[in-house]
């Protein structure tokens, strides 16, 4: 999917690709966020998604220059998920509306597991 916004000096698009990794970076730097997750189809494991790869583990929708994101995070272990998702609400929204110009309706997190932070 792709946003478009049409200005004065002619239309921009920005690939759904682009958004999901902009949003992944700002993501794992949230408190309490160690990483997003991948399900494997094959055996049903979740793993951590190294720092390359973050968009896989977020699901990003355009429809009318509005953005809904839902994200497969692994938590820090003994942190509020309450206060995870708050905060990660909180920054991807700024940040995400600031860096594309398009509103950003729906944040959802789907908390595929735990981990101690090392």
């Amino acid at each position: 999917m792709i946003g478009k916004m049409n200005t004065a000096y002619g239309t921009i698009e920005i690939d759904s690709d682009v958004v999901a990794t902009y949003a992944g970076s700002v993501a794992v730097e949230c408190f309490g966020i160690v990483g997003m997750a991948a399900i494997s189809m094959k055996d049903g494991l979740v793993k951590l998604l190294k720092r390359d790869s973050l968009k896989h583990g977020i699901n990003v929708s355009i429809e009318e220059n509005v953005i809904s994101l839902t994200f497969h995070c692994i938590v820090a272990n003994g942190i509020s998920i309450l206060t995870v998702a708050d905060n990660l609400r909180d920054s991807v929204k700024y940040k995400v509306e600031e860096f594309t110009g398009m509103d950003v309706k729906d944040i959802n997190l789907v908390v595929e597991g735990i981990r101690s932070i090392d």
